[in-house]
């Protein structure tokens, strides 16, 4: 397994007491497969997000990442293994006005070191993938907001992640153009070889997933309409 939870509870403070976000919550992704968690409005999908993310310490349970456990790592540590092992395409795609498509990707690989030849290299092929090779040279205001979904998606494949971890990726999209994005990500993971998890309210465009998923009060269900394959 590429992605793996392993019985993760989460609480918050809630005045004196303490609510349950999620609740001894299972889940294995394996390399090259599409999972989506569905759910309605503060079920615990974006907490499940941020769990799997490294970005919030889960109070019990453990998370295995391509094969590496981070109970116990520290912020330095989980900082590098996201940007090694983890891609986010966030719900909003915030890219930075200044730069161009090609850009808003190479600053990625910049990050991490990479020679800027490989960067841009890396960035081409990518903007090809979803499509947007002969956009390249734009920046985000002279892109639709489909085209730059998919400038977040590539964005966050720059660095070769283990694990695609996708919010909501067509809340500000109509329905034919979060049918496209969905068909996207569903032939990068396979192509790209990640463990993606994709949270969504929508079930209208999962007809393509590798897997669905169902979080009700922060326990994560199998809904007896979902198959392995849908």
């Amino acid at each position: 397994m590429s992605l793996h939870l392993h019985n993760i509870t989460l609480t918050y403070p809630d005045g004196d007491a303490r609510l349950t976000a999620l609740d001894q919550v299972t889940l294995n992704v394996p390399k090259g497969s599409l999972t989506a968690v569905v759910g309605p409005s503060g079920s615990g999908k974006s907490s499940l997000l941020a769990v799997a993310a490294t970005l919030t310490t889960p109070d019990a349970g453990t998370v295995t990442i391509d094969g590496t456990t981070t109970t116990g790592m520290n912020l330095s540590d989980l900082a590098t293994l996201r940007r090694n092992k983890i891609g986010i395409v966030f719900q909003q795609p915030n890219l930075l006005a200044s730069l161009t498509a090609a850009e808003q990707l190479q600053v990625m690989a910049q990050l991490d070191g990479r020679a800027p030849a490989k960067a841009r290299s890396r960035a081409m092929e990518l903007l090809d993938a979803v499509g947007l090779a002969a956009q390249a040279q734009r920046r985000p205001h002279q892109l639709s907001g489909g085209q730059r979904q998919r400038v977040n998606i590539a964005r966050a494949l720059m660095n070769n992640p283990t694990v695609l971890l996708v919010d909501e990726p067509t809340s500000a999209l109509d329905h034919e153009r979060g049918a496209t994005i969905i068909d996207l990500i569903t032939r990068l993971t396979h192509q790209q070889a990640t463990a993606t998890v994709l949270v969504t309210h929508d079930r209208t465009h999962l007809t393509t997933v590798d897997q669905i998923t169902e979080v009700q009060d922060g326990r994560l269900t199998v809904p007896a309409h979902a198959s392995s394959r849908c």
